[in-house]
């Protein structure tokens, strides 16, 4: 089975996740790639820590969405954690101070920056940020290259988190306006904007007809171990894994080393087949004899992905 059933699907964001090092980066511009060639306008965007859309590209990407060369259709970003936060203050930064200056005479900078330190702040613009892309219309489709599994993982958890939390602040708000005896409550405006904020982007990232998730793995034990942990947790968020994409697999063992590496996978193959393939599909790639970088290279992924080669 292959991923050609997305062509039929309305689904404006699609997540690649799983544990590093097993070619999510790669399945997700490919897959990016495929769209665009279809004529649809893609952006593909990574939130990895150590990004390299720039490398499988071979080309200069960074923080600012654009074209990728010798692509019509193609966008990329690169949004590393410390542009998050810089684009988080702009957005939020006057409407923080604005708030929290009804209780504090601090500076602006110092105010921003240490409530831009709390707990899942970055991780909430980033979602917000993706909403975003999708809502101004720019785009016909966003594929979304995650962070390794347990930190996409944390982050798919947090607008639940963050809302529970919020949602205590009210009341603490409150005691203090009236120990300061204050009239206005902007705190409170904003308290409640984050919410709905927060609630937004749950309904929209768990509902299955908005976004697409596909787990990549290895066929070996730390792999298919991991991706069954991960398919049962993005269950426990209401996420659904629309299909499996399975990496390096050995078809042509034409020496005593690949025999056995191919002997190896072979269980784990078998296992994953029998787990996920009557369910949400399978597909596997073949282990290449060269890197995947430029668009010749991934073009070939793409056709295996897509079932056109």
């Amino acid at each position: 089975m292959t991923l050609a059933g997305l062509d039929r699907s309305e689904r404006r964001v699609v997540m690649f996740g799983g544990k590093g090092g097993v070619g999510k980066t790669t399945s997700s511009a490919a897959t990016a790639l495929h769209y665009a060639l279809s004529g649809r306008r893609t952006l593909i965007m990574t939130s990895d820590y150590t990004p390299s859309l720039s490398d499988i590209f071979e080309a200069q990407i960074g923080p600012r969405e654009r074209a990728v060369p010798g692509v019509d259709n193609l966008f990329a970003i690169e949004i590393a954690p410390d542009e998050v936060m810089r684009r988080w203050k702009e957005k939020f930064g006057p409407e923080v101070y604005e708030a929290a200056s009804a209780l504090v005479d601090l500076p602006y900078d110092e105010i921003v920056d240490y409530v831009a330190m709390a707990p899942g702040i970055q991780e909430e613009f980033m979602l917000d940020y993706i909403l975003e892309r999708v809502r101004e219309g720019r785009y016909d489709l966003v594929v979304w290259d995650t962070a390794p599994a347990g930190d996409t993982l944390r982050l798919l958890d947090l607008p639940r988190r963050f809302i529970e939390h919020l949602r205590t602040a009210p009341r603490v708000y409150v005691e203090l306006r009236d120990a300061f005896s204050l009239s206005r409550a902007p705190l409170t405006e904003l308290i409640k904007s984050w919410t709905e904020l927060a609630e937004d982007v749950t309904r929209f990232f768990t509902d299955p007809s908005n976004v697409g998730f596909i787990l990549v793995t290895i066929p070996e034990a730390l792999g298919v171990y991991q991706t069954r942990r991960v398919r049962r947790s993005l269950a426990e968020h209401g996420i659904d894994v629309s299909h499996l994409v399975v990496n390096h697999v050995v078809l042509d063992a034409e020496c005593d080393f690949l025999r056995q590496r191919r002997d190896m996978q072979e269980p784990y193959i078998r296992m994953l087949e029998a787990e996920y393939g009557a369910t949400i599909g399978l597909t596997q790639i073949p282990l290449l004899p060269y890197e995947i970088k430029g668009v010749d290279r991934l073009r070939e992924v793409e056709r295996r992905l897509f079932g056109d080669g």
